[in-house]
């Protein structure tokens, strides 16, 4: 009875502990400091030892100017503890008040523990970054290190040199590190992507390429062409890549792997033509069977998505002659998937389709290869209007590979299903919860669905026009291009000056832009520019168009005006990296 007593006591303490911290946390966070610091201070009291209540308690004196009170109590706790990160409070406490001269002497002190205890530095300079104390910051490190020659605070430097503006020592820095401890190197090309990105010039960027060309050249070493080569990919630069993936190659010719997939990332880029150039060298240079079926997977599908009607033979033969050196097996699957689906979607065989994936799901195949068959069965079955049948089997994916990307992707494919079908209330249910997928593409996808049913649903309590395009949606699923184009121009006649014409336009544009035909997209989009520049979709029809003039049309002038309208007027666009980039491209930038 006595110990029940005890844990019902401790219980109680433990609970109100937890509802005195969240109301002083939400004092702090409302900004209402006097009461925090009243909760914070009892707090303390109660827990003498807990830093996050000094430091939030200090933080809330500071707030309220009372710099006297502060003061008093940081000196108590360090003549308690002796702690340097203590010294740096006290030191702040003086800097708030504008006497730097005193904060320096405390500041001074602080690093001067680390002559006398190097592992106080790891308190010391983490006080000193959230301080934003920068200097200090490396002058702990740099102190630590050369008393204590074990120490290796050089990713932590290079960070440093990077917030103090100085990014040629962050670079060196950063890289030397990278090649003297290679284990470090993802963190490392992590970090630096980062600064690629998020760097408002792209001094950053030219001083980094300059740097990892001058290192490749003068130590020889292949570890600087596969820095140079991840460079150039995060720049979407894969010519340039493969130029260094080539010379690793001739360097270390065991494997390919890496310049396979160099190809697939451009191609999910939209870069065919360095694709099929870095493709064909794969096929030049290996026997292995696996990287063999892989590179021609990755070059039919190339091959597919530019053809006319008057290459499928061409194409079907190939295949075909393909799965006949190379036999049907579970290492051919994805020939064997992308003939199936060359077969249903552009030959419209779709029986023939279904055949050769039935056959495909007999073999002995891992659960992986089992999903991908199925997801194609799937969507030969969708492609037939044999809704539930795809759903059923877009279910299977989701249940044996929970939590993979493949099975968000099935989870995808379900919601567009129940899309297709006019079935709003159970898609937009699905597409609510696929916003917040991990893969950002799937992500973006679902919430392009989820916008699209909710806004005209809101305009339209009938959906009459929804129904209208999901069925012109359900043709360019089909592969029906020409079909699709009829059905949303009668959408744009019938539903004129609707909620619908702004997404109907986006579509007909992107299917014209399919069909090669450029100035067509482009009246699509400019009717986007011109009637619905305050809605949802006026990014994308300023990048569509920019796109088609730089890449296609050759006209840049007129691609330089549009990706400088998204650039100034859209930051928050997905759009907005690349708009920035293509435009200074186009303008001449001479350190990209």
């Amino acid at each position: 009875m006595k110990n029940i007593f005890i844990y019902i006591v401790l219980l109680w303490s433990t609970f109100a502990l937890a509802q005195n911290e969240q109301l002083a946390q939400y004092y702090y966070d409302k900004g209402d400091f006097e009461k925090a610091k009243i909760s914070y201070q009892e707090l303390l009291d109660n827990n003498p030892s807990n830093t996050q209540y000094f430091y939030r308690a200090i933080d809330c004196y500071q707030q309220l100017q009372q710099f006297d009170v502060a003061d008093k109590i940081i000196q108590n706790r360090f003549n308690k503890y002796k702690q340097g990160t203590i010294l740096i409070e006290l030191g702040y406490n003086f800097q708030l008040q504008k006497n730097d001269t005193k904060a320096k002497t405390y500041y001074d002190q602080a690093l001067d523990k680390i002559l006398t205890n190097p592992n106080e530095v790891f308190g010391i300079a983490n006080s000193f970054e959230k301080k934003v104390l920068l200097e200090y910051a490396l002058k702990a490190y740099q102190q630590a290190t050369k008393i204590q020659p074990s120490f290796n605070f050089n990713f932590q430097i290079g960070l440093l040199y990077g917030q103090m503006g100085k990014t040629d020592m962050m670079i060196e820095t950063l890289l030397t590190e990278s090649y003297t401890n290679q284990q470090n190197t993802p963190l490392i090309q992590s970090q630096l992507s980062r600064f690629m990105a998020d760097e408002a010039d792209t001094t950053f960027n030219d001083a980094l390429r300059k740097s990892l060309i001058l290192r490749t050249q003068k130590e020889q070493d292949v570890f600087w062409n596969h820095y140079l080569s991840w460079f150039y990919v995060q720049q979407k630069e894969f010519g340039k890549a493969f130029i260094q993936e080539k010379a690793i190659y001739k360097r270390d010719p065991e494997s390919l792997s890496s310049i396979v997939n160099l190809a697939q990332f451009a191609i999910d880029d939209d870069d065919p033509e360095a694709a099929q150039e870095i493709l064909a060298f794969v096929l030049e240079n290996t026997k292995d069977l696996d990287l063999l079926v892989q590179a021609n997977t990755y070059l039919y599908k190339i091959k597919i998505d530019k053809a006319t009607e008057k290459e499928y033979p061409v194409i079907q033969t190939g295949l075909q002659g393909l799965l006949t050196t190379y036999g049907i097996s579970p290492f051919t699957l994805s020939l064997q998937l992308i003939q199936a689906h060359f077969l249903a979607f552009d030959l419209k065989k779709s029986e023939e389709a279904k055949s050769i994936v039935k056959k495909a799901l007999e073999l002995q195949l891992n659960d992986y290869q089992r999903a991908q068959a199925k997801m194609e069965l799937a969507d030969i079955l969708l492609y037939e209007e044999k809704f539930n049948q795809a759903l059923l089997y877009y279910s299977q994916i989701e249940l044996d590979l929970k939590n993979d990307v493949m099975a968000h992707e099935a989870s995808l494919k379900a919601a567009k299903t129940s899309y297709f079908k006019t079935d709003f209330v159970w898609a937009l249910k699905q597409f609510k919860e696929l916003k917040s997928a991990s893969t950002q593409l799937i992500a973006n996808d679902a919430l392009e669905y989820f916008l699209l049913i909710n806004d005209n649903t809101v305009a339209d309590s009938t959906q009459t026009a929804l129904k209208q395009f999901a069925k012109a949606d359900y043709l360019i699923f089909q592969n029906r291009n020409q079909d699709a184009i009829v059905q949303f121009q009668n959408i744009l006649k019938t539903f004129k000056g609707q909620e619908i014409e702004a997404v109907t336009l986006l579509r007909l544009g992107q299917i014209y832009e399919d069909l090669g035909d450029y100035n067509s997209a482009i009246s699509q989009y400019q009717l986007i520019i011109d009637q619905h520049s305050d809605g949802i979709y006026i990014d994308e029809a300023l990048f569509f168009s920019a796109e088609i003039y730089n890449k296609k049309l050759q006209d840049s002038e007129k691609a330089k005006a549009l990706y400088e309208k998204i650039i100034f007027n859209h930051q928050d666009s997905i759009y907005f990296v690349d708009a920035r980039k293509r435009y200074r491209e186009l303008r001449g930038d001479t350190n990209l």
